[in-house]
């Protein structure tokens, strides 16, 4: 957790409050780092090649294009699409089942409890939620369906498939202002709250009439600073920096 004024945070009363009291009509999440700890992206791609899920030539395609990523080489938006068209070949089912394990076994024990009672919250008060993340969304869709978030209010990265296979034709990568574009793409143009954790929600966070940064990355906390948002850790955050 990033050393920041204690003016700039909320405890977990305060949070909800805060959420409650705009009346929200509309409101969206970004997923990995805001719903759970962790980047299930990422862990995704390991986890598949350890599995075997990907054969040795993906994997070290896979793992070269990473590697250029973490220099900076690779785009964001590139590599967040790659990491789902290396899938090419392999069967939606299949796909969709291996997401449906790798949740239950490395994602779901770190779901923020927090933000699930907020989002169970929101539903009972006739909310719409969505759900924006550049993950793709065979995990996404497993993951949100512990929120009770439908797959039709799930915009993710993802692939268009042939005849029940995955193909390497990207239909979308919302990441930076591209979740911008594909929430407007769904008609949401103004929503009254957005929760995301990483530099890369700014834009989205920019376009809610109260942005709540949770569990942000430092270079999010220093632009919720120029923005004047409000920031909010999950208890199981604050622990761990301790």
């Amino acid at each position: 957790m990033p050393n920041v004024s204690s003016a700039d945070l909320l405890s977990t009363l305060d949070f909800q409050s805060r959420v409650h009291a705009l009346h929200p009509r509309i409101a969206v999440f970004d997923c990995d780092g805001t719903l759970w700890s962790g980047d299930a992206g990422s862990s995704f791609m390991r986890w598949t090649m350890e599995t075997a899920v990907l054969d040795h030539a993906q994997t070290a395609w896979l793992n070269e294009r990473y590697e250029g990523y973490l220099r900076g080489d690779v785009s964001e938006l590139a590599i967040c699409g790659e990491m789902v068209q290396v899938y090419r070949g392999l069967s939606v089912d299949a796909m969709r089942a291996v997401a449906v394990e790798f949740f239950h076994t490395h994602v779901q024990p770190n779901i923020f409890p927090e933000m699930a009672a907020l989002i169970a919250q929101l539903q009972a008060a006739g909310v719409d939620i969505w759900a924006v993340s550049s993950t793709c969304d065979w995990v996404i869709e497993e993951g949100v369906r512990h929120f009770n978030i439908p797959a039709n209010r799930v915009l993710a990265a993802r692939v268009q498939t042939k005849r029940g296979l995955v193909t390497d034709t990207l239909i979308d990568v919302p990441t930076d202002e591209g979740k911008v574009t594909a929430l407007r793409n769904a008609g949401i143009t103004a929503p009254d709250a957005v929760f995301g954790n990483s530099v890369h929600d700014a834009a989205m966070l920019a376009l809610a009439r109260q942005a709540f940064p949770v569990n942000p990355s430092p270079a999010l906390v220093a632009h919720a600073a120029e923005e004047g948002w409000p920031l909010f850790y999950p208890a199981s955050v604050r622990t761990e920096s301790k």
